[in-house]
């Protein structure tokens, strides 16, 4: 399925995006690796099997401009695209008293215009090939509000959004589109959340998130993987995420309380 297929997969230099960049290799793809460290970029690509075919791309997802030059060198250079998969991001721990406006801007700007910037990128390449797939990575926090994530939450919720419009509106063109929710992840994404607050609250949720970050970015990518290949819209990766997917549906107005306690608040 995934033989001589160009991927390009954004926040490839460490977690999710790295692992996945192996795994791909591992299936015979074309990559097309971006990242805004160039340092950890070229470390995943020393990482990949030898033989692998990939090209690196330093990247700044929240510039529009910068992201649709990088849709048109991937098509100059590889001839085509077949998976985007949208996946950098950044998280800050914070009650949404201590978030700043500049924090939300700079999540945002990462974690959900950076998205929107590939989706619309790539989009119309791929309905010219009539051939594709928009892989955009949400969060279990795309399906349900966490204490001390306001930020993180907002934009996985909006990610969540697009692509279940594009499920709406795709049907028929060759093109699919894919929503990601990791939980429990294993990446600098839970380890360095740039946490500068340090408030009680941030404290006891740092410390219990850190708990049920038990799956290796290594698993969850063979999951996402394994996900597309069956053809799923939307995939539950990573300790946590079928159930707290379960409870946002079974208790859609109160599992605040639930998560309250599980966090020791």
């Amino acid at each position: 399925m995934f033989q001589k297929k160009v991927v390009v997969i954004t926040g490839a230099g460490s977690g999710i995006g790295r692992a996945l960049a192996i795994e791909f290799a591992g299936e015979g793809a074309l990559l097309a690796l971006a990242d805004i460290n160039a340092q950890a970029l070229a470390e995943s690509l020393s990482l990949l099997p030898q033989g692998s075919q990939a090209r690196s791309y330093l990247l700044d997802v929240t510039s529009r401009d910068a992201v649709f030059q990088f849709a048109e060198d991937v098509v100059r250079e590889f001839g085509y695209a077949h998976f985007v998969i949208n996946n950098a991001g950044t998280s800050v721990l914070a009650t949404v008293e201590h978030t700043t406006m500049e924090v939300f801007e700079n999540v945002l700007a990462i974690n959900l215009w950076g998205v929107i910037y590939g989706t619309k990128a790539f989009l119309p390449i791929l309905l010219k090939q009539r051939e594709g797939c928009i892989v955009n990575v949400s969060s279990v926090f795309g399906l349900l509000a966490t204490p001390c994530a306001a930020a993180y939450t907002i934009s996985k919720f909006a990610v969540r959004a697009l692509t279940e419009t594009l499920w709406q509106e795709l049907p028929g063109s060759g093109v699919r589109a894919v929503l990601v929710h990791p939980g429990g992840i294993n990446t600098n994404i839970s380890n360095d959340q740039n946490n500068v607050f340090q408030g009680p609250m941030e404290l006891k949720v740092k410390e219990a998130n850190l708990r049920q970050m038990t799956t290796t970015p290594q698993a969850c990518a063979k999951q996402v993987v394994e996900g597309l290949r069956r053809g799923k819209p939307r995939l539950l990766v990573g300790n946590g995420a079928n159930i707290l997917h379960w409870i946002s549906r079974l208790l859609p107005d109160s599992y605040g309380t639930l998560v309250r306690h599980k966090l020791g608040l």
